[in-house]
């Protein structure tokens, strides 16, 4: 199912002297937090073989992000195995190449959407199971899923592997500027964030919730949704505290790997 991309090796001079100045340790940093979101994703059956993808803007840089490479199952990435390309299509470090689909999704959202310093795109298997259904994919029904109230998109209009650049685009489009969930229909999930911490807290509670979502509708009984404005409100109580929630479950998430797969961290 997966395809290997035919990217270019190398940079430019001036390219290179660009990632080179880059914070290193703030690199570093975002490669160990990138490799635990995909070790623990693995972990928790978020992955599917070699298909999925994660990617992050390095810090600092508009030009340059962090994805793991074609060939390797989430539980297999290190951070010292993660590829830096540019958004071109040009690995600029690391050995291997991106997989294709994740180069022509990945680059076109972080191209059109600025505020996507993260993205990760699953085929997790909850929420993917709510991709497959007509209507709303959230109903809106248990606590979980008030945190993306609001902050929903669905594409409707499933076109195929994307492997190529207006295939990206089109999905890119799709996750209009108050989103940051996209609910791909007949596919699967992509997540973004404005860090690596925010797009794994949601990633994580997304897939609960549409776990419960999913129990709750196996019962023959008819779900209870919260009323909209306390739906409202309490996403906004969650938001308020969100970037430092998220930041120390990421934390967790890497002490809990360093006692049980150190080497990610390699």
């Amino acid at each position: 199912m997966a395809h290997a991309m035919n990217a270019a090796q190398g940079l430019t001079d001036a390219a290179a002297a660009r990632l080179a100045a880059l914070d290193a340790h703030a690199v570093r940093e975002a490669r160990l937090d990138l490799a635990a979101s995909l070790r623990m994703a693995a972990r928790l059956g978020m992955g599917e073989g070699i298909c999925n993808h994660f990617s992050a803007m390095l810090p600092g840089s508009d030009e340059f992000f962090l994805v793991n490479p074609y060939g390797l199952a989430f539980d297999e990435i290190t951070a010292g195995s993660l590829l830096v390309c540019d958004l071109h299509g040009n690995v600029a470090q690391g050995r291997g190449r991106p997989e294709a689909t994740a180069f022509h999704i990945h680059a076109r959202v972080h191209l059109r959407h600025r505020r996507a310093r993260a993205v990760f795109h699953t085929h997790m298997p909850n929420a993917t199971a709510l991709c497959l259904l007509e209507g709303d994919p959230l109903l809106w029904a248990g606590q979980t899923a008030l945190k993306f109230w609001g902050r929903v998109a669905v594409d409707e209009n499933y076109n195929g592997l994307a492997l190529d650049e207006s295939e990206g685009d089109r999905i890119a489009a799709a996750l209009h500027e108050q989103a940051d969930v996209l609910f791909m229909k007949n596919h699967g999930v992509m997540v973004v964030g404005d860090s690596i911490a925010r797009a794994w807290d949601d990633l994580y509670y997304l897939e609960r919730a549409a776990h419960v979502q999913r129990l709750a509708a196996s019962m023959s009984r008819r779900l209870k949704p919260v009323a909209p404005d306390v739906a409202a409100r309490t996403a906004a109580q969650m938001m308020a505290e969100d970037p430092a929630s998220a930041r120390a479950h990421l934390d967790s998430v890497r002490r809990r790997l360093m006692r049980s797969e150190p080497e990610f961290g390699q």
